[in-house]
């Protein structure tokens, strides 16, 4: 099986790292699968098939990067959009396009982007909104 197991973004601070990521994977329906001092992760937490995502410190001790070009997008509902952009907003993220069709991406190309506070980019998207 060739699937994505999980994606991993570097974070300064994970206090606050876990404060934006929290409310928006909760209202994603996802689990905190694990947490230690170093790093946490969401995904299904009674599914190690489901694709996970990581945020932590890195391991070689040195400063994250943010890199231009990266970005993590989760596919969701189109009438979930809106309110995890806001989510991101509330909770010391920053706006990268604002939630909205993207007719250059497909008919029915519905998205959000965000920053998380440490710089990494995040897009909330569905390829089917009505």
């Amino acid at each position: 099986m060739n699937a994505i197991g999980y994606t991993m973004v570097g974070t300064q601070d994970l206090a606050r790292a876990l404060r934006f990521y929290d409310p928006l994977f909760a209202a994603m329906g996802l689990d905190q699968c694990w947490r230690d001092e170093h790093s946490a992760s969401w995904g299904k937490r009674d599914d190690e098939a489901f694709p996970r995502f990581f945020t932590g410190y890195p391991f070689d001790g040195r400063q994250a990067n943010v890199g231009n070009g990266a970005m993590t997008a989760f596919l969701c509902d189109a009438g979930i959009i809106d309110a995890l952009y806001e989510l991101a907003l509330q909770n010391g993220g920053c706006c990268e396009g604002a939630p909205g069709r993207r007719p250059q991406y497909g008919d029915g190309f519905y998205g959000a982007y965000v920053r998380d506070p440490d710089g990494n980019k995040l897009a909330f998207v569905c390829y089917d909104a009505p």
